[in-house]
């Protein structure tokens, strides 16, 4: 792994424990085992890295949620699986943390790759619904869009209350809810 790689991957665990207020040049540099002119030879400064980490962050939670989105089946399954997989509910989401970092809402910059990866999952999350409503899965006055908000925002909100709590359940439980009205929204097969 190359020097500028090194920064960024640590600027991508640092921005998950931390933020981005409270990561620092020199705990990044210390983390890559990089020095100063290394990280400025690469980057501008901190928002040039801390933006590269973000746009991989986000590239890498739009792959693994792809890879259960893409796996075939019932709109439900496909769903499904995207909520119930193997997640660190104290520790937060990677991309979705940022969202609350004031610093990070305040640049365009920064601010977008969490922008645009929700979007991305919202309109993802919201075609695999209107599939499901398409092929008589689910009830015809079942909105896609609004559906596919909710799902993003169980997820995101099951974090939050995962942290709060100090205790997974309470994501563990959103993302069992989510699943449940999703299934109750099935079309009734006999009409």
């Amino acid at each position: 792994m190359d020097t500028a790689d090194r920064l960024v991957t640590s600027t991508q665990e640092l921005l998950w424990e931390r933020g981005y207020v409270g990561t620092s040049p020199k705990a990044i540099q210390e983390r890559a085992g990089a020095g100063q002119g290394s990280m400025y030879h690469h980057f501008r400064g901190k928002p040039d890295l801390a933006a590269a980490a973000m746009r991989r962050s986000a590239a890498e939670l739009r792959a693994q949620a792809e890879g259960q989105l893409a796996g075939g089946g019932t709109a439900v399954a496909s769903v499904g699986a995207y909520l119930v997989r193997e997640r660190e509910p104290l520790r937060g989401c990677r991309v979705g943390r940022l969202a609350m970092d004031p610093e990070v809402v305040a640049s365009d910059e920064l601010r977008a790759p969490v922008r645009d990866t929700f979007a991305w999952l919202c309109g993802r999350l919201s075609g695999i619904v209107a599939d499901g409503v398409a092929t008589g899965e689910l009830r015809p006055d079942l909105d896609p869009q609004d559906t596919g908000a909710a799902l993003a925002a169980v997820v995101q909100g099951g974090y939050v209350l995962a942290r709060a709590a100090g205790d997974r359940e309470p994501f563990d439980r959103a993302v069992r809810g989510a699943l449940g009205l999703l299934r109750a929204a099935a079309a009734d097969p006999s009409s």
